[in-house]
């Protein structure tokens, strides 16, 4: 026998008590109580002032998905056009009434002709006998920060600076939080001039040990015509023209008090080109 609704009458003396049976005609489970419909897409921001913009929207986790904009007619696609500038939210729903919602955001995107990005680099030499030792320091102006630079059509950094550069000519480019960019080109990497303390050194060696120790005697072994074969021998330098171990350099004797502490104070200072 099929359970169905029947009234039924008892009495009970002169009380009649009226009841109804319980059955199939119970609350059908939620079909959407496991069901978690997610939304994500991407948008395109509209010109300054124009309704360009657009969102592309895309629904998972359910079957027979249609979708509507800020609670509008649902549509087949997820793609809503001719948007302006704002805040807009897309549903998706399931054939079986489920539902998922996400927000998006659109904003006026800045005429780049209105622009003028403006880049000042600062440029570093290259340190003699040290390779790859130059760098570019850039500083951009004009748009909307915050800025990335590219050096010769790179990649973009965050970083304004570009290290590790060998000599020659460069270019660098910034682009500005709205996209905009500016370029300053024929930046040159060049070499730093000597400093003061090599200099002086370099004068001592080509006046007393160049003669013994050039490309063509290279006495030892040692070749002390070039500034960076000097900063190589700086070790043998110190401990030959100024301690004299094992034996003085130049052979005439010890260099005077003055210049054995021109060559200590380069050494302390480095022991480079540009001290």
């Amino acid at each position: 026998m099929s359970m169905r609704s029947i009234p039924y009458i008892l009495a009970f003396g002169t009380v009649l008590v009226l009841g109804i049976s319980c059955g199939k005609n119970d609350p059908p489970p939620d079909p959407c109580a496991s069901v978690t419909v997610v939304v994500s897409g991407t948008t395109m921001n509209p010109a300054s002032g124009a309704t360009n913009g657009s969102i592309l929207a895309t629904g998972s986790g359910a079957s027979g998905l249609t979708y509507s904009l800020n609670g509008g007619t649902f549509q087949s696609t997820g793609q809503f056009t001719n948007l302006a500038a704002g805040s807009y939210t897309v549903t998706a729903k399931s054939s079986a009434g489920c539902t998922g919602s996400a927000s998006f955001t659109l904003t006026n995107v800045v005429s780049c002709n209105t622009v003028t990005i403006v880049v000042n680099p600062n440029p570093t030499g290259v340190t003699p006998c040290v390779n790859a030792s130059g760098s570019i320091t850039a500083a951009a102006s004009g748009g909307t920060a915050p800025y990335t630079y590219s050096l010769n059509g790179g990649a973009f950094q965050s970083a304004a600076t570009f290290a590790s550069l060998n000599t020659g000519t460069f270019s660098i480019t910034a682009k500005d939080a709205n996209g905009c960019t500016g370029t300053q080109g024929s930046i040159v990497v060049g070499t730093r001039s000597a400093g003061p303390l090599f200099t002086a050194v370099r004068t001592l060696i080509q006046n007393n040990c160049v003669s013994c120790h050039n490309a063509t005697t290279a006495n030892g072994g040692v070749n002390l015509s070039t500034d960076c074969a000097i900063v190589s021998a700086k070790d043998r330098i110190n401990v030959r023209a100024v301690q004299g171990t094992p034996s003085p350099m130049p052979t005439s004797g010890l260099l005077p008090a003055n210049d054995r502490l021109a060559i200590t104070n380069w050494i302390n200072a480095g022991g480079r080109v540009t001290d």
